[in-house]
């Protein structure tokens, strides 16, 4: 059964930072795609980060590139996302996600398995 599980949530004011880490177990698949993805009330899920097993590349929007990175421990499989100068427009809940190798990187309809998300407040 696969399983993540997201933590680090929180509350930051703007300018903050913030990182959020997904422990996945469970997915025995060789090579697949880790992607952090948000959604705000009232908006469409969309993904703010990915990485691919395959290589360690990583992927980023235009709205977060600059800003977000990524970190993985394979031994422990997690994946963190560190937020640095958080805006309110990145309120929202954020989730992870994995999906097969054959995924576009961006699209939340193409992963299988979700966490339950952990919540992300930037107030000013």
């Amino acid at each position: 059964q696969v399983q993540l599980v997201e933590s680090g949530g929180g509350s930051v004011q703007v300018g903050g930072s913030l990182t959020l880490s997904c422990a996945a177990t469970g997915y025995t698949g060789r090579n697949y795609y880790m992607g952090w993805f948000r959604q705000a009330p009232g908006n469409e899920r969309e993904v703010v980060a990915a990485f691919y097993t395959n290589g360690g590349r990583t992927y980023f929007p235009d709205s977060v590139k600059g800003r977000f990175t990524l970190s993985r421990d394979k031994a422990r499989n997690t994946l963190a996302l560190q937020m640095n100068s958080l805006k309110p427009e990145d309120t929202a809940m954020y989730y992870c996600a994995i999906g097969g190798s054959w995924v576009r990187w961006s699209s939340p309809d193409e992963y299988t398995y979700w966490g339950q998300g952990t919540q992300v407040t930037v107030s000013s």
